[in-house]
């Protein structure tokens, strides 16, 4: 991309769930409406695993998450948005923001509509799309050919899977393959591989449109290890692998690393190795050293 920076881009597309994209997504805030994030809906886990269970719909809990590390204007609608009950009643455990976006799901408003409205509410600029507005779950064929249903036993699997799947398959919503056909820029990760970063490659018509972009695409890796065992398993080139042979040729054109990666059998693909671990929490990244290294990395390809 020669000495183009990211502030010179006009369409920036993150792709991932929960903590990781929206760690991307706030760490590029600045970019406001040219930058979109396609969020991962698989989740069946805590909050958002109990509203499914008992009302159905689309996963909400990793778009809520991107939404609140995406709030740069404190307000009572925020504080509204990021409050969990606590005690023992039935609402215990429970996150006002996911029962909000259900409340909007159940009086009829499109999902994407729905975000639309909270978006707005939090002065959220950025674009946040699901990556489908049809419910979905996450299903595995482990090594041994048993079916494993559900994001949270996927994530507790030991080895790799022999398979990943969507169940049932959907289609991609349209604002999503929108945005990858203008993308000037593609970002995923980092995050949990199976079950953030994996959902989205499950999708035929994404990956097509991935496939025929042109654009750079960078692989951002995890600063800790996973916890799931499966995915903790495999390496960084692995991981690339994966997502490529869903993508249907090679794809990713850089790698942003902590300096103690291993990033062997990556090919010539570029590689950028810089501190990233946040002061606070080591395994999160650092925004404005992730920012940095972002710019770094576009500044250097081709």
């Amino acid at each position: 991309m020669g000495n183009r920076t990211l502030t010179s881009l006009e369409h920036v597309v993150a792709l991932g769930g929960g903590h990781g994209l929206g760690r991307v997504m706030s760490c590029l805030n600045g970019l406001g409406s040219r930058l979109t994030g396609v969020v991962t809906t698989t989740d069946n886990g805590g909050s958002t695993g109990r509203i499914r269970r008992a009302e159905g719909g689309i996963a909400w809990g990793d778009m809520r998450n991107c939404l609140n590390q995406m709030i740069t204007e404190p307000s009572i609608a925020s504080t509204m948005f990021e409050y969990r009950f606590s005690g023992n009643g039935e609402l215990a455990g429970h996150n006002l923001g996911n029962l909000m976006l259900k409340a909007l799901d159940h009086m009829s408003v499109r999902p994407l509509d729905a975000i639309n409205l909270i978006r707005n509410m939090l002065k959220v600029k950025a674009k946040l799309i699901p990556m489908s507005e049809t419910p979905v779950d996450l299903m595995a064929i482990d090594s041994e050919g048993h079916e494993v249903y559900g994001e949270v036993n996927v994530d507790q699997l030991t080895c790799p899977p022999q398979e990943l799947q969507l169940s049932p398959p959907v289609k991609t919503t349209k604002e999503a393959l929108d945005a990858i056909c203008r993308a000037e820029l593609i970002i995923i990760g980092p995050g949990s591989f199976f079950t953030s970063l994996m959902p989205l490659m499950l999708l035929p018509d994404f990956t097509k449109a991935i496939n025929f972009n042109q654009a750079p695409m960078i692989y951002i890796e995890n600063l800790g290890k996973e916890l799931s065992p499966a995915a903790a398993s495999l390496s960084l080139s692995e991981k690339i692998a994966v997502i490529e042979k869903r993508i249907g040729r090679k794809r990713i054109d850089a790698v942003v690393c902590a300096p103690h990666i291993n990033t062997g059998d990556l090919g010539d693909r570029l590689i950028v190795r810089e501190v990233l671990e946040a002061q606070d929490v080591p395994y999160r990244h650092d925004r404005r050293l992730l920012l940095s290294a972002l710019d770094k990395t576009i500044a250097l390809l081709p």
